[in-house]
């Protein structure tokens, strides 16, 4: 019995089994003194989120290319990117929203880095503006957003090349063009069924990898209140607020959670909701029955645009380095900024660190100095995951209510 069982089926345990083992085998690996387990768990980590790397883009690009070079601007396709959009920006707005409340409720207090030694930031943080940050979205050659891995790049070459496609005046050379995206589209998601067959083992790698990072730890001392609002947001948003918006919409929350496990888990371990993508894709169409035509349009651009989790984190971290460096933080102020924040979300990569780096290149482009960072980062690991798996949750949240609003 494999993962494939798992997902067309909830009744067969077998999957959840092995799901099961695979997360014990990893903390097990990951708390042992034996340096071949914990090299192969970081080994497998690193395999597949290169893996992940390699065919989310992809899968991000031909989706989108083959469903607007296949649909005219229809009443259905134009409802369906309009809500895809709408629901975006509206539980992006809410979740910096909630950030926001729980900052003023809990009041994070501030703390002396007078004495810190920045020795955890890498060497290289962004040093500009996040102006800048979105003018380097626009690609100077269309195989650069590929290479340098910019998702809301690919995603604008994306839909320039679907449109584009459908006005070509030859209609010969439309239908092969068009075959030929179709056809590497399908070599894609036969390469992501292969990958869902053996998603376990990369949990294995995943967890390693995690239990290895959080045993380097240090002393969360003053940043109590701070990581407090964050990892509140994200729960408030993914268990209160996702969950009143699909049962608004006439949907079962706790079966459309459960449904999403698969996906949720890779989301979370692998800390990238792009490279996620293949299983969520996979997951939501096999558990949930959302129409391919819905799950391959929304899913892209939900996971290149609807950041729920990253714009908690910008909002809660950009005022509390503020407020650490002297800086009066008025309610305008914070209200200014959920709005910032769910622009900058909106605009950020679904990899590895990605709100991070974001934060700091705002951050560095108000000349505000970026030292705290370093004592927050050795806390980003578990954060990073909870970010991911809220915006995957969201991403599927939306996908399900859009799908069950539109009959293609």
């Amino acid at each position: 019995m494999c993962v494939q069982h798992f997902l067309k089926s909830k009744r067969k345990p077998n999957g959840a089994l092995i799901y099961f083992i695979a997360i014990i085998l990893g903390i097990i690996s990951g708390f042992s003194y034996f340096p071949f387990l914990q090299s192969m768990g970081l080994f497998i980590s690193d395999v597949f989120i290169r893996i992940f790397k390699c065919i989310s883009l992809p899968i991000i690009a031909l989706s989108i290319i083959v469903t607007l070079s296949q649909y005219n601007t229809g009443d259905k396709m134009k409802g369906i990117w309009q809500r895809t959009l709408f629901y975006t920006i509206s539980t992006t707005i809410i979740a910096a929203s909630v950030a926001c409340a729980l900052y003023l409720l809990i009041s994070p207090s501030s703390i002396n880095t007078a004495n810190f030694d920045p020795g955890y930031l890498p060497t290289a943080l962004p040093k500009s503006s996040y102006a800048s940050y979105l003018i380097n979205l626009i690609p100077s050659n269309i195989f650069s957003p590929f290479l340098e891995h910019q998702v809301m790049a690919v995603l604008l070459v994306s839909m320039i090349s679907g449109i584009a496609i459908r006005y070509i005046p030859d209609q010969e050379s439309c239908n092969t063009i068009t075959n030929f995206f179709k056809g590497a589209h399908g070599i894609f998601l036969v390469i992501t069924g292969w990958i869902v067959k053996i998603i376990p083992i990369a949990l294995f790698g995943f967890i390693t990898t995690t239990v290895v990072q959080l045993r380097n730890g240090v002393n969360i001392s003053g940043l109590g209140g701070y990581l407090s609002v964050i990892v509140l947001a994200n729960i408030v948003q993914g268990l209160v607020i996702l969950p009143a918006f699909l049962y608004i919409n006439k949907i079962k929350p706790f079966q459309t959670l459960q449904g999403m496990l698969p996906a949720l888990s890779v989301a979370f371990f692998s800390k990238s909701s792009a490279g996620a993508l293949p299983v969520t894709m996979a997951t939501i169409e096999r558990n949930l029955g959302v129409s391919p035509k819905i799950s391959r349009v929304v899913l892209p651009l939900c996971t290149s645009i609807n950041m729920n989790g990253c714009a908690a984190f910008i909002f809660t971290t950009v005022i509390y380095l503020m407020q650490n460096n002297g800086i009066e933080i008025s309610f305008v102020t914070m209200v200014i900024w959920v709005f910032i924040a769910t622009v900058a979300a909106i605009g950020n990569a679904g990899v590895p660190m990605g709100c991070f780096f974001l934060s700091a290149s705002l951050l560095t482009g108000m000349d505000i100095p970026i030292v705290l960072l370093g004592l927050i980062l050795p806390f980003y690991s578990i954060i990073d995951m909870i970010e991911t798996a809220l915006n995957v949750w969201s991403d599927s949240c939306i996908t399900k209510v859009i799908d069950d609003k539109t009959k293609l």
